[in-house]
């Protein structure tokens, strides 16, 4: 029985807008995240000269952020939340022996030593370990049976209908143009399906419909509506303080020019003092 262990040697590292767990989605085909992987100079040129022209690639990366974690046979799948556990074997969980993922994700073009790259589930600064072509007839399997995930109902049944108000999506763009952070596809991805779920993103109960999603140093406002599955994001927030906006406080993110502009911007019409 083999018991050795394995050195494995990074080829390269993702660059994305996604720095935090809570802004992946659990699969990137779900998501309109874009981004890249800078290959590490020896791993470039002759190793990648014939991937242009596949439009989509496979990805074996490590699950940085949790390495060295304990994992645990049982994972409870984020759908449907308060579902039984399963066998870690039988889910994507992130919560793995090996800190190993593997995404299957769109390539839209190839510079150097850089790949780009759309609907991914990788946060930046994710290890990439290895990359293969995807290939149809080799890869593709639509009639497999799927075990447990075949009691689960359909993706279109767990959805909740997003409604955005007009202040939300000029705040969101704004934010966009300035910071690069995307609030409209993180929306999308926490609130889409089981939006109430706390266990598993920042929300927060404030009173009757009234909910907030927090992102970052940000604060997402949204009502549900239980019955008809239905949210309505109304506008951001910052999470800042006003004391901790003042001129000359520490701004460990980097970040609180953009949230004073915001406020100047979208609030009272006057800037933080």
């Amino acid at each position: 029985m083999a018991t050795e262990s394995f050195e494995f040697k990074p080829i390269g590292v993702v660059h994305s807008f996604q720095k935090f767990r809570f802004e992946t989605p659990r699969q990137g085909v779900f998501s309109g995240c874009d981004g890249e992987i800078e290959l590490f100079s020896n791993f470039a040129g002759d190793a990648i000269a014939d991937l242009a022209g596949f439009s989509r690639i496979w990805v074996i990366f490590c699950f940085h952020l949790n390495y060295g974690k304990n994992w645990k046979p049982k994972v409870h799948p984020p759908f449907p939340a308060g579902g039984p556990g399963r066998s870690v074997f039988a889910t994507r969980s992130p919560h793995r022996v090996n800190p190993i993922g593997l995404s299957c994700v769109g390539l839209t073009g190839i510079s150097g030593r850089h790949l780009y790259l759309k609907h991914i589930d990788m946060l930046d600064g994710t290890p990439v370990l290895d990359i293969k072509p995807y290939i149809p007839e080799a890869d593709s399997f639509p009639d497999a049976a799927t075990g447990w995930r075949s009691e689960v109902p359909e993706a279109a049944e767990l959805e909740w209908h997003l409604d955005f108000d007009d202040r939300f999506i000029a705040q969101a763009d704004f934010i966009l143009k300035n910071s690069g952070l995307d609030l409209v596809n993180f929306v999308r991805i926490q609130l889409g399906n089981e939006p109430l779920d706390s266990s598993r993103k920042r929300v927060k109960h404030i009173d009757g419909d009234h909910w907030v999603l927090g992102c970052r140093t940000w604060r997402i406002n949204f009502s549900a509506d239980i019955a008809q599955r239905k949210v309505y994001v109304s506008g951001v927030e910052s999470n800042y303080s006003p004391e901790e906006l003042r001129p000359g406080t520490a701004d460990k993110y980097n970040d609180k020019d953009i949230h004073r502009a915001m406020i100047t911007l979208f609030v009272d019409k006057s800037p933080v003092k």
